[in-house]
């Protein structure tokens, strides 16, 4: 499967998407990071490969050479990398869906319907378009009208409403500590134990243990809501119902 993530909008969480949601599930796919100033998966500790929006050509031969794919589009360049594409017949086809993750402002929404329309027009298919609904604080419904509207009113995307990710310390701590959920799941360090062996005059030693424990707890529930989240977004077709938290 291959999956290029943009929005004309940034600060939406293309990053988040690639490294935490895709990347874990979709195990050896490529990361192909089109990007010029905002931070990457490559910042998390992932492998990718970096481009520039007007490379498009090159990342149309590398995809016609495999089968499994991240493409995260920077916002900063996602204006070339659409002209670009438009340029190559058809180019389109060599990424099966194009996921657009959004967040409750109205500014985002708003350039969400532009990417929407930008793809459109470019010929990608409804099907393939994917709205992915991020930093969700308690209703999709109340938080996101604008972009069900749209879908309802168009036809020219899916907007699943179980594909959602939910408002969660967890992301900022990951960015703080240049990590993956995934690799923090892997950790089997007892940092427990460590915690009680401390010193408490280090402080900030323990403190860093504090967060680890912390960390461990909140990465376990939030890797299964990721899980469903990543079920829905690439579902044949999806519910109309707007789903809450779980």
């Amino acid at each position: 499967m291959k999956v290029a993530i943009l929005n004309y909008s940034g600060s939406v969480g293309k990053t988040v998407t690639a490294s935490h949601l895709l990347a874990p599930r979709m195990h050896g796919a490529q990361i192909f990071a089109i990007e010029s100033t905002n931070e990457t998966a490559g910042d998390l500790g992932l492998d990718i490969d970096m481009l520039r929006g007007e490379q498009f050509g090159k990342l149309f031969r590398d995809l016609l050479a495999i089968d499994d794919a991240i493409v995260d589009v920077g916002a900063s360049n996602i204006e070339d990398f659409l002209t670009a594409m438009n340029r190559y017949e058809g180019a389109y086809e060599e990424l099966d869906y194009f996921v657009l993750p959004v967040i409750n402002t109205g500014k985002a929404q708003r350039e969400t319907i532009k990417t929407v329309a930008a793809l459109a027009g470019l010929g990608v298919p409804a099907n393939r378009i994917r709205v992915l609904f991020n930093r969700v604080e308690v209703s999709i419904e109340d938080e996101f009208l604008a972009i069900l509207a749209y879908a309802d009113k168009t036809g020219e995307f899916v907007a699943n409403p179980k594909a959602a990710i939910y408002e969660n310390e967890v992301f900022e701590m990951l960015a703080d500590l240049r990590t993956t959920i995934q690799d923090v799941l892997a950790d089997d360090t007892d940092y427990r134990a460590l915690l009680r062996q401390e010193d408490p005059a280090h402080q900030a030693r323990r403190s860093h243990l504090s967060n680890m424990i912390a960390l461990q707890a909140l990465a376990k529930p939030v890797a299964r809501q990721m899980d469903a989240a990543f079920a829905a977004l690439f579902q044949q077709s999806a519910p109309a119902a707007t789903e809450d938290r779980p």
